[in-house]
């Protein structure tokens, strides 16, 4: 990446504007980091700036990639600015810490939006950057990088994974007609952005029943074409890990699957220690009504076709006792509304918490 003319850092405005460029180049990186966090750094030395994302896990954090880029172009870090939309690790993983970079190229300063809760880092970067004479300032533009960090920032605070609800219904709220048949509910548009939630999903679950009933695959479409002459190719998607709730038929579509049973928040706790950071669940109906009766979805997201089955004999998006009353009926807050095609994607956040990555 090319080095852009920068002033001298250090005001608010100019600050804010540098965090954003951090933030920016941290969503690029949001399809290939996990487990690790998606995180964007920006380097402002005397002459130019410069930014980069983390890499895939075993590759250079994004304050190292970047630290990297100015090294290339023959200029210094000495004195500069490093932004960066999380704490620096102090510890040594799959690669060496962050904070040892920093401090061996003589950055002056280091702006940080959020301090990192995994408890191997948790201020401990921020706190080794301060005892060798860094400044350090923390906070900066913290409720964006809140936003977009939520699935990583939740694992790494409640050893869970974030659980993202996917559901595909008539305006009447129907699945399937009474035979069972759904293909298709809704058009190819609101399919492929289906296909968007598992790239960004480290496993999709489904239960046992839905594997007996629709035999699905469970992986994400590759790009439909490659790109033309001078363009960057596409980047071919990861597939998450396939997880069934029960035991599917040895034959079935999902195969190689990794079968769980027992309660539901067991079953969460033991995905997030095999690294599921963000889980998509597909269904069916039994599996989305436990999930939500137990408190235990993060994000709902609905799509909504303009067709109505017209009766009360289709398949409901949620099989199982619901609210007895309107008083216990679950209010959330819609997020966001999107058309796709002739469909609409909904998306829903329980009520009172932080807006979606």
């Amino acid at each position: 990446m090319q080095p852009t003319i920068a002033g001298t850092p250090g005001t608010a405005h100019e600050d804010h504007e540098h965090m954003a460029r951090a933030i920016a180049a941290a969503q690029s990186a949001r399809l290939r980091t996990s487990p690790n966090p998606w995180v964007g750094a920006v380097l402002v030395t005397g002459s130019a700036t410069y930014q980069a994302a983390t890499a895939p896990p075993g590759g250079p954090h994004a304050e190292v990639a970047v630290l990297a880029l100015a090294a290339e172009a023959g200029d210094t870090a000495f004195g500069s600015t490093l932004y960066t939309t999380l704490e620096p690790c102090v510890q040594f993983g799959r690669t060496p810490p962050c904070v040892d970079a920093i401090l061996a190229a003589g950055v002056a300063r280091v702006v940080v939006a959020l301090v990192d809760p995994d408890p191997a880092v948790s201020s401990r970067g921020i706190e080794a950057l301060r005892a060798h004479g860094v400044e350090v300032c923390v906070g900066m533009q913290s409720d964006a990088v809140e936003v977009q960090l939520a699935p990583y920032l939740k694992h790494r605070r409640t050893g869970r994974p974030w659980v993202v609800l996917k559901l595909a219904a008539t305006m009447d709220g129907r699945t399937a007609a009474p035979d069972g048949s759904s293909r298709w509910i809704t058009g190819e548009a609101a399919r492929r952005d289906a296909h968007e939630l598992r790239a960004a999903s480290d496993a999709v679950l489904v239960g046992a029943g839905t594997v007996r009933a629709d035999d699905p695959q469970l992986t994400v479409r590759p790009p439909a074409a490659p790109a033309a002459a001078g363009e960057r190719a596409p980047v071919v998607p990861r597939q998450p890990l396939r997880v069934v709730l029960g035991h599917a038929p040895e034959d079935a579509k999902v195969q190689p699957a990794l079968e769980l049973s027992g309660e539901l928040a067991d079953v969460l706790s033991d995905l997030a220690r095999r690294g599921v950071v963000q889980l998509l669940v597909e269904g069916g109906a039994t599996v989305a009504h436990d999930l939500h009766a137990a408190g235990l979805v993060d994000r709902y997201v609905l799509y909504l076709a303009p067709k109505l089955f017209g009766g009360d004999d289709g398949r409901p998006l949620f099989q199982g006792p619901g609210a007895g009353t309107i008083a216990d009926v679950w209010r959330g807050r819609i997020e966001s509304v999107e058309r796709l095609g002739e469909d609409l994607r909904v998306e829903l956040a329980p009520a009172g918490e932080g807006r979606t990555p």
